[in-house]
């Protein structure tokens, strides 16, 4: 089971991330500096929702026992979801229906946020972890927002979904770096229980800078002090966390039931990159 399901979630992500490379090869080759990274914002956001959808088909009876008890239909809802990530991966990628998808992606999101985690976290307050869910859920959809929003940004409501993208991913970023400067030794990125491995060099003392990254990119964000760039700087940290880290981490596991809790690891942290990098594509350009 674990072999089968391994294999259909690198292959769904392998495959949307050079789908989408090859889609925004222009678009690369135009921009210079930042603007490079920021254009696979798209991708690095799509490639991981491809992820997340395979896992809802190929997992399905244990992604169903996440759904809230007091809905019907469990097993429709799994099915439903994983089907709803394959169509916003499809739409970043192509560049297709763009403002539609992640106008409902970031919906879905803020959707998990106040039926599943925000519950969640209120019920075991002392529990950090379940802060750092409603977070990470919570900047998935508003970055998804703020990219819809900049392509509807003359209107009042285009403005909005750019400053709630602005706000959340800001206030994400803060919180993980905070949780890294007091937790250095635990895997920077997205905080979680997990450890950096003891063969990774300086491995327990990865969160200080990563933690004074956040921290000082989220409040330039938050302030909207030079956000294009400090949305950017999260983007390439994630990035660099994905590349430098995770990806070395995911191929010295060899433990199946292991090795998708990496790959979720790997795409997670793009994710959370993918997302801010969409934020800094809604800011406007710095002189």
């Amino acid at each position: 089971m674990f072999t089968h399901l391994i294999f259909w979630l690198w292959f769904a992500g392998l495959t949307f991330l050079i789908a989408g490379l090859a889609a925004v090869r222009k678009e690369l080759v135009r921009a210079r500096g930042l603007d490079k990274l920021i254009a696979l914002g798209p991708v690095f956001v799509g490639a991981p929702m491809a992820v997340f959808g395979a896992e809802h088909f190929v997992d399905a009876r244990a992604i169903m026992q996440l759904v809230p008890a007091w809905m019907p239909a469990h097993l429709f809802w799994t099915y439903f979801v994983g089907s709803a990530w394959f169509a916003a991966a499809i739409s970043l990628v192509s560049a297709k229906f763009v403002r539609l998808s992640t106008a409902m992606l970031g919906l879905a999101f803020f959707l998990f946020v106040l039926m599943m985690d925000l519950p969640g976290a209120i019920s075991d307050r002392g529990n950090w972890l379940g802060w750092t869910l409603m977070l990470r859920e919570s900047a998935f959809g508003a970055g998804a927002w703020a990219l819809a929003g900049s392509l509807n940004s003359g209107s009042q409501t285009g403005k909005w979904m750019i400053l709630i993208g602005r706000f959340f991913v800001a206030i994400a970023a803060i919180f993980f770096g905070l949780a890294q400067l007091l937790h250095p030794a635990i895997a920077p990125g997205v905080p979680d229980t997990k450890l950096t491995p003891a063969w990774v060099p300086l491995h327990a003392l990865w969160g200080y800078p990563v933690g004074a990254v956040l921290v000082v990119a989220g409040a330039a964000l938050l302030l909207n002090k030079r956000a294009r760039t400090a949305a950017a700087s999260i983007g390439a940290l994630m990035t660099l966390l994905t590349v430098c880290l995770y990806l070395p981490i995911l191929g010295v596991t060899h433990d199946p039931s292991q090795m998708t809790e990496a790959i979720n690891f790997v795409f997670d942290t793009l994710l959370f990159g993918g997302t801010a990098l969409l934020v800094a594509r809604a800011m406007p350009a710095e002189g």
